[in-house]
């Protein structure tokens, strides 16, 4: 691909950034293009180069020993990847794959550490980043060490509502999550997740719309992990 720094103005770290500075950034960056499923960064690979999301959408994933997928997040156009190894210097920790065709900038580290030390305010973005990261980990690690399965899978439903928007308690994930892909989320397998879901959609709190799963009541939902993450 020809670099563009037209594509760079859609990254979120890098907003307010001069346009000569970030046609310079353009040049710096190798791009490429990925088609659905394939892989972009490798775990334990010693790239440490810097991805900026420019168009696609992505997920972050691993597998344990025993073929198990483990999913971490979703990423969508506009976003960064792989910007920890950049910074401490150590192998990847996760799988990047492409869920739909995807345009990657490819930054190296070393200018990436350039970057922030004479943009401080980029600087404080990757560090807020960062904390939000931790945050979030912290909050996924409590949830897989004090939840049932079932109450994982509550909360995982009750993200993904939050993420599609509620509207009058109701919220519409469009397309429906698959359960193989909650399953990889909250550590289970898919058959644990459908007989879940069937038992939502039993109790009036989930429904099938076309190709949607319709949340119909969040604030229950809402109280049911609530109630659940008290008494752990």
């Amino acid at each position: 691909m020809q670099p563009s720094s037209l594509g760079l103005r859609s990254i979120e770290l890098l907003q307010g950034l001069a346009p000569e500075k970030l046609d310079v950034l353009a040049r710096q960056c190798v791009w490429r293009n990925y088609e659905a499923g394939k892989r972009i960064i490798s775990r334990n690979a010693a790239d440490r180069d810097v991805h900026f999301l420019v168009a696609g959408r992505v997920r972050i994933t691993t597998y344990s020993l025993g073929g198990r997928q483990v999913t971490f997040r979703d990423i969508d156009a506009g976003e960064m990847l792989g910007e920890v190894a950049a910074l401490d210097e150590r192998p990847r920790s996760a799988d990047v794959i492409a869920l739909e065709p995807s345009l990657v900038a490819a930054l190296a580290p070393a200018a990436f550490r350039k970057l922030l030390a004479d943009e401080p305010e980029l600087g404080h973005r990757v560090m807020t980043r960062l904390a939000c990261l931790v945050r979030s980990l912290s909050e996924r690690v409590i949830d897989l060490s004090t939840l049932g399965v079932q109450n994982r899978i509550h909360a995982e439903l009750l993200r993904l509502a939050r993420e599609a928007g509620v509207t009058r308690n109701r919220a519409r994930l469009d397309p429906g999550p698959k359960h193989a892909d909650i399953a990889s989320q909250v550590s289970t397998y898919r058959e644990q997740v459908t007989r879940e879901l069937s038992a939502l959609a039993k109790a009036g709190l989930l429904e099938k719309n076309g190709s949607a799963l319709v949340v119909c009541d969040v604030a229950r939902l809402e109280e049911m992990v609530a109630e659940v993450r008290g008494a752990a």
